[in-house]
């Protein structure tokens, strides 16, 4: 099966999770066999084209923008072209998989332009980050959305509540969307050799301080103010010895002047964007990792958490009661509410035997629920299935 893959993000350039997800599916679905070829985004000092664990990178230039939506569009300009030129050059592909509305112009021309069937995987959508649509820049987007998920043969989301979504907001049939879960690979998480814990962990907190951290983006849709809300509660159980670090790139003065006025100041870090080998090594000192999102399709940084061996407080909004099995993986608390995010975390804190059985059988589910071999099993179950109905037809 040749497979051509459109994405905006891809490592080392990552914005959010659609990078992580490319970066693993893509190697799975090249490890059975598959030829993969993606198109993304130039990146720094990256090569135009590389072949990376089985997959054929190809990193496009983008022209001079005045906008975010301008660059947009540019990019897809040079995705139809580009895209157009290879299969002219290397014959035609089977399928094309499209990630989210950014790449969703291009990938509907080189859909027609060449009769190939096109499958679309929604990561999040604009309905659900803003719990609605209220500008024209939330109408604009919603309508991309709906005509890439229009186009697409088939739909592909990470959990059942993306699906309920999709159908919901972008009109779009049930029987037409598969749930394939993200996954993980966790012996990607490894330690130098000799690594000094104690050390690494005092640049971060006190001896008796217990490490409470959140990793991601510094959205309002990611919760974070509340659990600084949270944090006076654990603060006080905990009689000050725990300290909060907040991991993450983007503006958080908002972030660190609620800290202020809630007190806390002292006993928070923000750390700013923290490369992936420092995270590993964090995430091996620290005690309880924190997602307090307002939405959340499905959380790959749970995954993460699972992987690394530290116990997980989630919300339970969106995907994320999906992913983690109150009780059983993490704990799952409820949305938008500091108290009850307060009770998780310091549930985990206060019973380290519990909090080392979470994260036991966090870690067991890796590979029985979010195995990359599987997903790329299910997902090339999907694209047979397009494929199979594309040659049935006449276009």
């Amino acid at each position: 099966m040749r497979i051509l893959g459109l994405a905006w993000e891809f490592p080392p350039r990552i914005v959010g999770g659609i990078a992580r997800h490319v970066a693993e599916l893509y190697p799975a679905l090249a490890a059975l066999g598959h030829e993969v070829h993606l198109l993304t985004v130039e990146f720094g000092h990256t090569p135009a084209y590389e072949v990376v664990e089985g997959v054929r990178v190809h990193r496009l230039a983008v022209g001079p923008s005045q906008d975010f939506f301008h660059w947009v569009g540019n990019f897809n300009d040079s995705l139809g072209q580009y895209g157009g030129q290879l299969i002219l050059d290397t014959g035609p592909f089977d399928l094309i998989h499209a990630h989210d509305w950014l790449v969703g112009d291009g990938a509907i021309a080189l859909k027609h332009h060449f009769k190939i069937p096109l499958v679309a995987t929604i990561h999040a959508t604009e309905f659900g980050r803003h719990n609605g649509l209220y500008d024209p820049v939330h109408f604009y987007i919603h309508q991309k959305e709906r005509q890439l998920v229009h186009e697409a043969w088939r739909v592909i989301v990470c959990t059942g509540y993306m699906q309920r979504e999709i159908a919901y907001s972008l009109d779009c049939p049930l029987d037409k969307i598969d749930i394939v879960y993200n996954g993980i690979r966790p012996e990607k998480k490894h330690l130098p050799p000799n690594f000094d814990r104690q050390g690494y962990r005092r640049r971060f907190a006190g001896d008796n301080e217990k490490i409470v951290y959140y990793v991601g983006r510094m959205t309002y849709e990611k919760g974070v103010a509340v659990l600084l809300n949270a944090a006076p509660k654990v603060l006080w159980e905990m009689g000050g010895n725990a300290k909060f670090v907040i991991i993450g790139g983007g503006n958080t003065d908002a972030l660190q002047r609620q800290a202020w006025e809630l007190g806390i100041w002292h006993k928070c870090y923000f750390t700013g964007f923290m490369a992936d080998d420092d995270l590993d090594r964090f995430q091996a000192v620290a005690d309880c990792a924190v997602f307090p999102s307002l939405y959340e399709p499905f959380g790959i940084v749970v995954l993460e958490s699972f992987a690394a061996r530290v116990p997980v407080v989630v919300s339970d909004t969106g995907g994320l009661p999906e992913v983690v099995q109150h009780t059983q993986t993490g704990l799952v608390t409820h949305t938008q509410n500091p108290e009850s995010l307060a009770w998780g975390i310091l549930e985990v804190l206060k019973n380290p035997g519990y909090a080392q059985w979470l994260t036991d059988n966090a870690y067991n589910s890796l590979q029985q629920r979010f195995s990359w071999s599987q997903i790329a099993q299910q997902t090339t179950a999907v694209f047979e299935q397009v494929i199979q109905a594309r040659q049935q037809v006449k276009w």
